[in-house]
């Protein structure tokens, strides 16, 4: 009984299905007050099901859920944040039309009354300035006009803000996925600081490297089962890669034995800031990372090369067709409407083209074909795209790309969220297509991802600050660049 109490929270024979898919068999889970548990997986495995049980915005179809050592019959999100229980999901979840304050609001209905925004903007103000000093946000920012990272950051500052409610447990799903490396560092320190005070967490991160430096128990799951528990000193990256149920250590061999044999110009960028002479270029069959700090132009110049394929812009050459792979997919992805097929399909309809229709057929064998090869998981192609896990969306719009007539990819940092698994998938798939004569230009916050570029532009400030070639690629280096004087 002891044990029941010292746990937050505690889940015995935990089931979920969506139809013939069974999410969850089965779990046992439990979180001790003052532990940080790393939760790892590949997309799929059952770990935002069950994160969103102990949210309480999903009910379990069998088992049963305990907090503080009470059994809880009906169990829900506003009870779940009575008894100090948070999430901070995958996909965002801030207001867009609202601002930093008013979303803050949301979560606090003791903020009422006379002066109540006032309120809010300091209670966000100052725990975005305890966990991500020289953040950047305003108060009265709107949501949906900040980038993806900095919502980020402000859902995962709002979490952890106080008022009457208490705060005994956060979820952090993947609350890297979209922060360069400082940023998630401020972060990850500041829940060693959260823990040590008392708090508990669970750390949901593909960056495995972030679960072992900063979990004190790491749980491993698969199929929608605990495959692994222990504490974090007993794993090492290899061991956790098999628990999942994968292979890894090939990728930076990979990376360097590939040949580089650049062929035509593709793509001659300026960035808009440029002051001097500096300018990106890819060839025919280069893959090129785009680097530095989350929000220092790399997106607004990969933006500015889409719109130049199709109409002639100052400062940009592009030579081909071009297809874009969103990072933040929800806004800038998926057609939500859609099936996962039609999804994959959008980017090539002339060739799906029957006469003047689309024709089912066609849409329907470029959608097999790519779900084989990139492995997408699902039982039909036909179901929604939101009936896939967060990976697997993403591939479908990996799909999308490579499956289309378009010489350049061009990649926004699209890994966020996806597993290590699929992650070394699509590293061989972009090498491979590389090698026909593909261009990948691809931006990315994590600087394990740059071993697979054959060079690497650094941005500071809307500018090129730094062309390092694979010889000379070191996160070292990145960094200086990134936080370096321009010159």
């Amino acid at each position: 009984m002891l044990q029941a109490i010292a746990d937050i929270v505690r889940l015995n024979g935990a089931e979920k299905h969506f139809g013939a898919v069974r999410a969850l068999n089965g779990v046992d889970f439990h979180v001790g007050a003052g532990e940080c548990v790393g939760l790892v997986g590949h997309n799929g495995a059952g770990k935002s099901t069950l994160m969103h049980m102990v949210a309480g915005t999903l009910r379990p179809d069998g088992g049963q859920i305990a907090v503080r050592g009470n059994q809880e019959a009906s169990y829900s999100v506003a009870r779940a944040l009575e008894l100090g229980i948070r999430c901070v999901f995958q996909e965002l979840s801030l207001c867009p039309n609202l601002s930093v304050a008013e979303n803050t609001r949301i979560n606090h209905p003791s903020l009422a009354g006379i002066g109540w925004r006032r309120r809010a903007a300091d209670l966000i103000r100052a725990k975005l300035d305890e966990i991500f000093p020289d953040h950047g946000i305003s108060a009265d920012d709107i949501a949906g006009d900040l980038s993806i990272g900095r919502r980020q950051m402000v859902e995962v500052a709002r979490a952890f803000t106080l008022t009457r409610e208490p705060l005994h447990l956060v979820i952090l799903d993947e609350p890297t996925s979209s922060l360069d490396a400082h940023t998630a560092g401020q972060l990850l320190s500041f829940v060693r600081r959260f823990v040590a005070a008392g708090g508990s967490c669970i750390l949901i991160s593909h960056v495995l490297g972030e679960v072992l430096q900063n979990a004190d128990r790491i749980v491993v799951m698969r199929d929608g089962k605990v495959v692994a528990a222990d504490a974090a000193d007993v794993f090492d990256r290899d061991k956790l890669v098999a628990a999942m149920g994968g292979a890894e250590g090939h990728q930076k061999a990979a990376a360097e034995a590939r040949k580089i044999e650049a062929g035509a110009l593709r793509v001659r960028a300026r960035p808009a800031r440029q002051q001097d002479d500096k300018e990106l270029v890819a060839r025919a069959g280069e893959i090129i990372g785009l680097a530095g700090l989350a929000g220092h132009g790399q997106t607004d110049l990969l933006l500015a090369i889409f719109s130049a394929a199709s109409r002639a812009k100052a400062g940009v050459e592009v030579t081909a067709p071009v297809a874009l792979v969103a990072g933040d997919r929800q806004s800038d992805g998926i057609f939500s409407q859609w099936s996962i097929a039609q999804n994959i399909g959008i980017r090539s309809l002339a060739r799906l083209r029957s006469g003047l229709l689309i024709s089912p057929q066609r849409e329907a064998e470029l959608a097999e074909f790519w779900k084989k090869k990139i492995g997408i998981r699902t039982p039909d192609m036909s179901n929604n795209i939101y009936s896939l896990s967060g990976g697997n969306q993403q591939k479908a719009l990996f799909a999308r790309a490579l499956g289309s007539d378009a010489e350049i990819v061009l990649m926004d940092d699209p890994m966020r969220g996806v597993d290590i698994g699929t992650k070394l998938e699509v590293y061989d798939l972009v090498r491979e297509e590389a090698a026909k004569g593909r261009t990948f230009l691809w931006y990315t916050t994590e600087t394990e991802e740059l071993d697979n570029c054959d060079h690497v532009y650094v941005f500071k400030n809307g500018r090129i600050v730094a062309n390092l070639g694979r010889d000379e690629l070191t996160e070292e280096k990145i960094i200086q660049s990134s936080f370096g004087d321009a010159a």
